[in-house]
């Protein structure tokens, strides 16, 4: 009788959860880890601490589906056995490229350990290759450009590691950049192949072929080692959901960083110090250091610095901070805008097509989602038939995973000088119109502001200079206009007028860039959202005739490198640039330069979507001392 229960409950069940069973097993003596729970299911596989998700095995077990599945789940368990988090997020770079192939290079690493000790567990990840690659598209790129460079160095790495040569749909993809990175960075790769256990030294010989593929610039400095006594004791396979995928293993690593940060909190304070410590008084001492929580607020006057030319404001009483509808009446307001939309008409629609796709991509991210067959949790009624069916069939438990979308805030930060007249200053008004309504539906406040100057040559300000004598080194010597168009709470179909008055005649004057960053720092700051994003758009240096001719010829540029600088090290607004037939990257660490105005839209578009689907955005930490001035 028991040898008939049992060989009904065999038959019940189907060939394919013999398989599973055995599947989690094997993950669970390859990853050393007897905790480790696996389960299946149609969402994305995905790895978080000690329980990891596969796809679901069909019932009569496809050859293919069986390997790749096989791929997958080996993927994981060599990560969660040979990978550590935490090494890998203090040698992490900072770019996005250089991060990319930082992240594929590691996967690339923890795969070949395995892959090079058990053949079968190689053919299985050959298999997972190749199904991400039909998936992705990679197989059919035929230029350089639309082919990942992290795919191709990962695919390089792993066959200088394992002798392997790269799918058969991927040859393309590895023919079209080896000639480029083995040149570049042929050395860097033949010495990676000693160190496949050494995650460390493996990890520097990688960032030194990051370098070598001309990405030096952002690596960033490498990490202070993570405080052992503050850590949270996680596992090495990290509290993180990724993919095993080479390519996508930044969230990772970003995301333990982010579990770290509490940890670190005091060595990152400490440091923050350090960067800056020539900018201190040299009586300062640590006591001066601000204790507690207290949100970071510029120091005035601009400089608190007696070891460097200081920047000054020789008066601020004509300066005006005024909303855009009190610069003309209500009529006029309504004219210029008909007059924008008119001479847009054809750019509207390119530009509603990349904010629908913005949106469509914002939406997705809020979605909340819903984890099964968990052994824990809220009682899964859709599956109770089978405990019907089958009483011996435990009980399925699911859980609602929360959306990691922060609430935020966008200030949009526009240059309205006079080299932005005609066709940019048109197309920033649209963006930013088109991109205020869509991420207003999705529940992110946005803030629009302009900045330019009250008059041309001076205004007031240099008249009272005048008056005065004319003193030495009278600092910044115009009278600043800095225009709310639309304020974070203003719902867009009250501000949407107030965009046209970046048409009317004679507004777009000179730009003192440094003040008008301070001024929207300090509006953002003041906001209560998680998450404070600030993207400035221009198209140049900074310049103000008045103020120049009676200072150095790059006062008002090293005054916005400082100011730059401090709200990159020490506030917790994330700061992107736009620079229009500027190359701003000298001075922004997060910009992109674009060539015609009506590249605009979809650069917007793109930055902030990088930046929300950076699910692990880094927390900034608590700076020592506000130096911003």
């Amino acid at each position: 009788m028991s040898s008939n229960s049992k060989g009904g409950k065999g038959a019940k069940e189907g060939p394919a959860e013999p398989f599973k069973r055995a599947l989690t097993l094997a993950m669970r003596s390859i990853a050393q880890d007897p905790e480790l729970s696996v389960t299946f299911g149609t969402d994305s596989p995905g790895l978080q601490g000690h329980r990891c998700r596969l796809p679901q095995v069909e019932r009569d077990l496809p050859r293919q589906t069986v390997a790749v599945t096989r791929g997958i789940a080996d993927s994981f368990a060599l990560r969660i056995a040979r990978h550590d988090n935490r090494l890998h997020a203090r040698l992490l770079p900072e770019g996005r490229n250089a991060r990319a192939v930082f992240d594929a290079v590691e996967q690339a690493r923890v795969e070949s350990i395995g892959a090079r000790i058990m053949p079968g567990m190689a053919a299985n990840l050959d298999a997972m290759l190749q199904d991400r690659f039909n998936r992705n598209g990679v197989a059919s790129v035929t230029e350089r450009s639309e082919a990942p460079l992290e795919e191709a160095v990962a695919l390089i790495v792993r066959e200088r590691l394992t002798g392997r040569a790269p799918p058969r749909n991927a040859r393309m993809l590895v023919d079209l950049w080896r000639p480029w990175i083995e040149e570049k960075a042929g050395g860097k790769l033949d010495a990676l192949t000693d160190l496949l256990d050494d995650q460390s030294a493996f990890a520097r010989i990688s960032r030194e072929l990051i370098a070598a593929l001309d990405m030096a610039d952002e690596l960033g400095e490498e990490s202070e080692d993570a405080d052992s006594d503050s850590a949270d004791g996680e596992p090495e396979g990290g509290e993180n959901e990724s993919e095993p995928d080479g390519s996508t293993q930044e969230a990772e690593g970003s995301a333990t960083a982010d579990s770290d940060s509490e940890g670190e909190s005091e060595d990152g304070e400490q440091q923050a110090v350090e960067v800056d410590a020539d900018t201190l008084p040299e009586d300062a001492d640590a006591s001066d250091t601000p204790e507690g929580d207290q949100p970071w607020r510029p120091e005035m006057p601009f400089s608190n610095m007696p070891s460097e030319p200081t920047y000054k404001v020789f008066t601020t009483s004509h300066d005006e901070v005024v909303a855009a509808e009190d610069l003309c009446d209500a009529e006029e307001l309504d004219r210029l805008r008909n007059y924008l939309d008119k001479q847009l008409t054809s750019l509207q629609g390119v530009v509603a097509r990349l904010a629908n796709r913005l949106q469509r991509r914002l939406l997705a991210k809020q979605n909340r989602s819903w984890e099964f067959d968990l052994e824990e949790g809220i009682l899964d009624a859709a599956r109770l038939s089978r405990v019907v069916v089958d009483p011996l069939h435990a009980l399925s438990f699911k859980m609602e995973r929360d959306t990691d979308f922060r609430d935020t805030v966008v200030t949009l930060l526009i240059d309205n000088s006079g080299s932005m007249r005609g066709r940019p200053i048109s197309v920033a008004a649209t963006c930013a119109d088109v991109l205020a309504r869509t991420l207003e539906r999705c529940g992110v406040k946005v803030e629009i502001l302009g900045f330019t100057t009250r008059a041309w040559k001076g205004g007031q300000s240099r008249e009272q200079w005048l008056s005065a004598g004319k003193p030495e080194a009278p600092g910044r010597l115009n009278d600043l206009r800095h225009i709310v168009y639309k304020s974070a709470d203003s719902p867009w179909r009250r501000s949407r007028r107030n965009l046209g008055l970046m048409m009317r005649e004679g507004l777009l004057k000179e730009n003192i860039d440094g003040e008008a960053l301070i001024w929207a720092h300090g509006r953002l700051l003041a906001r209560q959202e998680q998450r404070r994003i600030l993207m400035v758009i221009s198209d140049g240096a900074p310049v103000d005739d008045s103020t120049l001719s009676v200072n150095s010829g790059n006062y008002l540029e090293r005054h916005l490198r400082q100011v730059i600088r401090d709200i990159e090290t020490r506030s917790p607004v994330e700061l992107i640039a736009i620079g229009i037939g500027h190359d701003v990257t000298r001075y922004y660490r997060r910009a992109v330069t674009i060539v015609d105005a009506e590249e605009l839209g979809g650069a917007l578009t793109d930055k902030l979507a990088e930046l929300f689907d950076d699910d692990a955005v880094r927390t900034p930490r608590r700076p020592g001392r506000a130096t911003l001035h």
